[in-house]
């Protein structure tokens, strides 16, 4: 029996940019995700994959959540080290998985080569909660804009959430320009998130977006013929008092 799965809720919680690697001394986005768990302390495993399993950014997780009182682990594909033998267990008896940033292609080549990616979205029915930044949101969704590798660029991603995504969505960005560029060539409408943004998906609906600094937004992105409709999302900033875990509704779209 697999212990330690709190909901039935399939939760996906996608970072545009943020975190314990991005936001140094500011853990609202960490600490969103982690009251979600309703936990007392809560099992973690970081998926570094990403970053080629970085020596560097796992120190840096395991500094940032053994500060949270959780009980921590790291799964390591690109090395040989010791770590869990039953890999679908270990993941299965998460409170929250969080998935690093770093190059989407990769993450999602070693995933398959490894079978990461069909456990992972049996965690996700099974209520295990889901969130990364940068390429750990592009992986959920059905379709994503990489700038990784160079010049913005399509790709497949898992296809847990329906949707586009594209992270670091700062005005006059290349990614942004790529993105409407791409939705006019036929991507699937979807969200973006600008750095300090989170986008909280309970099932396939967007439930809210929270943010760890006043100015980040998370955006809707549709076409109208050749025309892109970007509309922004009314945001919850975690700063300010009263800001909880959200419940599962939509949230309301308003324009930009």
């Amino acid at each position: 029996t697999i212990e330690y799965v709190k909901t039935a809720n399939r939760q996906i919680v996608a970072f545009g940019g943020g975190g314990f690697s991005m936001e140094s001394g500011n853990p609202l986005l960490d600490d969103y995700v982690l009251g979600l768990t309703d936990a007392e302390r809560p099992r973690v495993c970081f998926l570094p994959s990403a970053s080629g399993d970085a020596d560097h950014y796992i120190v840096r997780f395991y500094r940032a959540f053994s500060a949270h009182r959780c009980e921590a682990s790291h799964i390591s594909l690109f090395r040989r080290e010791q770590g869990p033998s039953d890999i679908r267990r270990h993941l299965l008896s998460q409170d929250l998985i969080y998935v690093g940033g770093g190059s989407v292609v990769s993450l999602l080549g070693v995933w398959k080569a490894h079978g990461i990616d069909e456990i992972l979205r049996e965690c996700w029915e099974a209520g295990v909660i889901l969130c990364g930044l940068s390429a750990g949101s592009l992986c959920w969704f059905a379709e994503a804009v990489t700038g990784f590798h160079g010049a913005p660029k399509r790709l497949e991603g898992l296809g847990l959430l329906p949707f586009s995504n594209c992270v670091h969505y700062e005005r006059k960005s290349d990614r942004r320009e790529s993105y409407h560029r791409f939705l006019r060539e036929g991507m699937r409408p979807g969200y973006a998130a600008e750095d300090g943004a989170a986008l909280h998906f309970i099932g396939e609906e967007l439930s809210r977006v929270v943010a760890s600094r006043p100015e980040a937004r998370g955006y809707r992105l549709d076409v109208s013929g050749q025309r892109v409709v970007e509309m922004r999302i009314a945001t919850n900033y975690l700063g300010e008092r009263g800001v909880v875990p959200a419940p599962p509704t939509p949230e309301a779209l308003s324009p930009a």
